[in-house]
């Protein structure tokens, strides 16, 4: 089984922080892409940020380069997104998703490509 649990979601005033967690279990991170995508009401899902051990860099979309940081935690089996300076037009359903190492996967990330998914946790920023 392959399982992907988020937390870390919430309310924020522009300007702030949070840190999303997507913890794994049936497998093993470490041999998996991890994307990180939103879709606000009215939007298609986008991919917002990527890493994959095969392609050895990040990927990050225009709109949160600068702000937002991809990382992973082997021992915890936890990949994390850290925002900073949130925009109100960074509201939005935030999901991780992974895929078994491949690659390209992340060049940009398209949601096709990964097998994986959370469930999905709210983002809200507004003052």
């Amino acid at each position: 089984q392959l399982q992907l649990v988020e937390s870390g979601g919430g309310s924020v005033q522009p300007g702030g922080s949070l840190r999303l967690s997507c913890a794994a279990s049936g497998f093993t991170l470490d041999y998996f892409a991890i994307g990180w995508f939103r879709q606000a009401p009215g939007k298609e899902r986008e991919g917002v940020s990527c890493f994959s051990s095969s392609d050895d860099s990040a990927y990050y979309s225009d709109s949160v380069k600068g702000r937002f940081t991809i990382s992973r935690d082997n021992a915890k089996n936890t990949a994390y997104l850290q925002m900073n300076s949130l925009k109100p037009e960074d509201t939005a359903v935030y999901y991780c998703a992974a895929v078994f190492k491949s690659a390209f996967v992340c060049r940009p990330p398209r949601a096709g490509a990964f097998s994986s998914w959370g469930q999905g946790t709210q983002v809200t920023v507004s003052s």
